[in-house]
C-alpha cells in the first residue's frame, strides 16, 4: 500500500531518514514541513537550499495557522518528524489517516530531549534509536519501534549520524506498518526516563587528563550534528574534528602536547596519547552532508 507522507524536518540527515523511507518503500512525500533557520544545528543550516527540486516545502513557524491547514488540504495518511525542534499541535497531530510518528535518536524513555547524544557524552556506550507515536509532550508517546547497538569502531560525530541512520531505517520499516495497522504501541516508563538538554560551554571543552577512551567518546558525542569539541592548547582554544588512537610514547604528564602536527596534535592523556585533528572549515560542515 502506498502512502501519503508529510515530513516535518530542520535538519539534513533527518529529512533523509524520512525521505529515504519513503524511496525504499514507494510511498509518496508530499510535504517536507520545516522552520526558518535559527542557528540551532549549527554552520550547515539552513536545510532547504540542499533538498531535491522535486520536494514540496512549507517554511513556517506558524504550525496551527499556516503549517495545519496546508498539511490538512494534503490529506496525508502519515506524518513523520525527525529532528524537529517544535512541540507539534494537536492540529496538526489529528490530521493523518493513521497517525504521527516521530524518529527520536535516543532509547526512549532515556534520553528526551534536544541533545540525545548527551547519553553517549555521559558514558552510554551504545547509540539507540526510537520510533514512537507523537504525544502531546516532547518524545513521550508509546513506542512503536526501538534499535540499539555498540557505539560504532570509528568513534567520531559522522559515524554516529551514519549509526542512527541505518538503525532509523529498520525502525520505520517495523514501526509504519504498525502505526497503519493500529497497534497502539508500548507506553514508555516515566521512572526510566531522563533529559537530555543543551551541551552548556564549559562541556564542549575536552579535558585532556581524562582517559582516552572518555575524551573520544565526549568529542564524538559533541561533533554530532555540528564540530564543537574544543581543546585547550597552545595558548588557545581550538575546535577538535577528530580524535584517534596514536603510537606515540605515553610516559608523559597528562595534557602534554607529544608532537605537533600540520592539522593538530598528538597529546598524551591519562593513559594513553591521542591524535588530535583540528576543524577546517569543510569539516565543520560534513557532518550535514553525512
Amino acid at each position: 500500500m502506498s502512502l501519503r507522507i508529510v515530513g516535518l524536518n530542520a535538519f539534513l540527515p533527518g529529512f533523509r531518514v524520512v525521505n529515504d523511507f519513503v524511496e525504499r518503500n514507494g510511498h509518496e512525500l508530499v510535504l517536507v514541513s520545516t522552520l526558518p533557520d535559527d542557528g540551532r544545528y549549527g554552520a550547515h543550516s539552513p536545510m532547504v537550499a540542499e533538498l531535491p527540486d522535486s520536494v514540496n516545502v512549507l517554511i513556517t513557524r506558524k504550525l496551527r495557522t499556516v503549517a495545519a491547514p496546508v498539511i490538512a488540504a494534503l490529506r496525508p495518511d502519515v506524518i513523520i518528524s525527525a529532528a524537529f525542534p517544535r512541540l507539534i499541535p494537536a492540529e496538526i497531530l489529528e490530521i493523518p489517516k493513521y497517525g504521527a510518528i516521530n524518529c527520536h535518536p535516543a532509547p526512549l524513555p532515556a534520553g528526551r530531549g534536544p541533545t540525545p547524544q548527551r547519553l553517549i557524552y555521559e558514558g552510554d556506550e551504545r547509540v539507540g534509536v526510537t520510533v514512537h507515536r507523537t504525544a502531546a509532550e516532547f518524545d513521550t508517546g508509546a513506542i512503536l519501534a526501538q534499535r540499539v547497538v555498540p557505539l560504532p569502531d570509528d568513534l567520531n560525530g559522522t559515524a554516529i549520524i551514519q549509526c542512527w541512520r541505518t538503525l532509523f531505517a529498520e525502525c520505520l520499516d517495523e514501526a509504519v506498518p504498525r502505526l497503519v495497522a493500529g497497534d497502539p504501541g508500548e507506553p514508555q516508563d516515566p521512572a526510566l526516563a531522563s533529559e537530555a538538554p543543551f551541551f552548556t560551554d564549559a562541556e564542549r571543552l575536552l579535558d585532556l587528563t581524562e582517559p582516552s577512551w572518555v575524551i573520544r567518546r565526549k568529542a564524538a558525542a559533541l561533533n554530532v550534528t555540528s564540530v564543537s569539541a574544543q581543546v585547550e592548547l597552545d595558548g588557545a582554544t581550538h575546535l577538535i574534528a577528530r580524535t584517534d588512537p596514536a603510537a606515540a610514547p605515553g610516559d608523559a604528564v597528562a595534557g602534554t602536547i607529544l608532537e605537533h602536527h600540520s592539522d593538530g596534535w598528538t597529546v598524551q592523556t591519562a593513559d594513553t596519547p591521542l591524535r588530535l585533528t583540528h576543524a577546517s572549515t569543510a569539516e565543520c560542515a560534513s557532518t550535514a552532508e553525512s
